[in-house]
């Protein structure tokens, strides 16, 4: 797994609470190009599990779901998928 690769771009969504760090990730994917990789940085619990559905639906490689002391941390391919707004 690449899960390794930096990020092209990393969006703190701590403190916000679902759906918003689904919404805030999809508003940064789409300002993205395919290829390119977006680390999210969450507190929700729940973040983990939404953002790894939203990667399934929207077509986006999910290329680490970790959670460290509290904060969710996903790792997210853009692929061409069914974006923008997919999901």
């Amino acid at each position: 797994m690449e899960q390794h690769d930096p990020p092209g771009q990393v969006l703190d969504c701590s403190g916000s609470v679902c759906p918003e760090p689904v919404l805030q990730t999809r508003r940064a994917v789409a300002g993205m190009s395919p290829g390119d990789i977006l680390e999210v940085w969450a507190t929700d619990p729940l973040a983990e599990l939404d953002l790894a559905v939203y990667c399934e639906h929207a077509g986006h490689e999910l290329l680490l779901a970790e959670t460290v002391d509290g904060t969710v941390h996903v790792r997210i391919r853009v692929s061409p998928g069914r974006q923008p707004g997919a999901g």
